[in-house]
């Protein structure tokens, strides 16, 4: 009997101790998890880089790199200072008041690591500043591009973020978007609307009946390879934001729901340009892409995938449509970024609205399956909130940068490239283009 107790006061202190090791690596593989996500988003950087340098003249693809490579820089840094606290911290409803440079905060957010929940929130923050470079491209200014990036990164995006991701008063409503179609896309997107506005459009691609000139692009293998990257990287953006591996249902449902609407995004954007036009234009199809990847951020984990395909393929529609939008109002984007960004991630919002399932963790069932517009009305206050908020924010901002310092280079300059003007250098320098009559 004496040995029949020792063996069971040991057997239950055993299963004691396997609970806190349990715990502790569910941590460390959820850590893992994130980490490797913040990694892909990050990596993201190069493709948003490789899309816009293919987009637009050699003349300028170092000054779009630099933008890009700084652009991070300048969102790392806003976001460490000032950003995270505004977007995290406690405080009300429109904005944290405590987190500066990450002090007094709690070691762990949601069971992760803070500084691992950083790094992850940062890429995110990074990849709003620089959907901007591509629509401003080829004309802005580089110590302005500089001083927008930091505002954006310090101030607006997380305003926007608390709001939705941080305890704000839009999360309180009910407000949905599982990873960033409102938070990240539609904050650069409606951010390269105001700025490309302000700059006005680039020399050359208006006549003078207003009619759209191509100034085309000089690498499209560039940018495929940038859409692929992008591509791939997008699994750890969406994916990333269960952050918690869990038994993996949800990690299997968000990529599946991701890479089903980039394919019927591409499909559609190709379709539509090659009735619209007679050809089937690869750039439009990979902004198409691109445009179903914006477009299931938001509702990718409270979708069934045949919803994915519905969404991505409108997103391939809208895109193009919206390029020819932006011309008849002579709006010059060289790459498409606000079609892409903000018109879809407007789409992406709203669509949870209307495929949504509250079994998937929403607070309302969307219309298709309740006939209610609840959901779908507080999907489009939240979106119209964050587009009025932005517009205003960073039009004073382009704005205020425009009558200080400048916004926008010298006709000479652009004509010229802005990489000798800005930088001094080419980033193809010693080779000529001969061409035979």
């Amino acid at each position: 009997m004496v040995g029949l107790f020792v063996l069971l006061t040991a057997g239950a202190a055993s299963a004691a101790e396997e609970g806190p090791i349990v715990q502790s690596l569910e941590q460390g593989l959820n850590t893992v998890w994130v980490l490797v996500a913040a990694f892909l988003v990050f990596f993201m950087q190069a493709g948003f880089g490789m899309v816009e340098t293919g987009f637009i003249r050699a003349k300028n693809a170092c000054n779009i790199l630099t933008k890009n490579f700084l652009d991070f820089c300048m969102a790392s840094l806003g976001f460490f200072l000032i950003g995270y606290g505004l977007m995290f911290g406690n405080g009300n409803g429109l904005f944290g008041t405590q987190g500066w440079c990450l002090a007094g905060l709690e070691a762990t957010v949601g069971g992760i690591p803070l500084y691992a929940f950083w790094l992850f929130q940062a890429a995110f923050c990074g990849a709003a500043a620089t959907i901007v470079a591509g629509g401003m491209a080829e004309r802005m200014k580089f110590p302005a591009y500089l001083i927008y990036s930091f505002i954006i990164s310090a101030l607006v995006y997380p305003i926007v973020g608390h709001w939705i991701w941080g305890g704000g008063w839009l999360s309180k409503l009910g407000f949905a978007d599982f990873a960033g179609s409102t938070v990240v896309h539609t904050v650069g997107g409606v951010a390269a609307l105001m700025g490309t506005a302000i700059l006005k459009p680039r020399e050359g691609k208006y006549d003078a009946q207003g009619k759209p000139n191509v100034l085309a692009g000089h690498s499209i293998p560039l940018a495929s390879l940038g859409v692929f990257i992008l591509w791939f990287g997008w699994f750890g953006f969406n994916a990333g934001s269960t952050l918690a591996v869990g038994d993996g249902t949800l990690i299997g449902l968000v990529a599946m729901n991701t890479n089903l609407a980039a394919a019927t995004g591409g499909i559609a954007a190709m379709l539509t340009v090659w009735k619209r036009f007679g050809k089937p234009d690869l750039s439009m199809a990979m902004n198409g892409a691109l445009a179903g990847l914006v477009a299931i951020t938001a509702p990718c984990a409270y979708v069934a995938p045949w919803a994915a395909l519905i969404i991505g393929a409108v997103a391939g529609f809208v895109v193009v449509r919206g390029v020819e939008l932006l011309d008849r109002f002579r709006i010059d984007d060289p790459v498409g970024a606000v079609p892409v960004h903000g018109m879809c991630g407007i789409l992406g919002t709203l669509s949870i609205g209307i495929f949504g399932k509250a079994s998937l963790g929403l607070a309302h069932n969307g219309l298709i399956y309740s006939g209610n517009p609840t959901q779908l009305a507080i999907q489009a206050l939240g979106s119209l909130s964050a587009v009025l908020f932005v517009a205003l924010s960073m039009g004073a901002v382009f704005k205020l940068i425009d009558r200080t310092i400048g916004l926008r280079v010298s006709r000479d300059e652009e004509l010229r490239g802005l990489d000798i003007g800005e930088h001094g250098m080419e980033a193809y320098a010693g080779f000529q283009v001969f061409t035979t009559s």
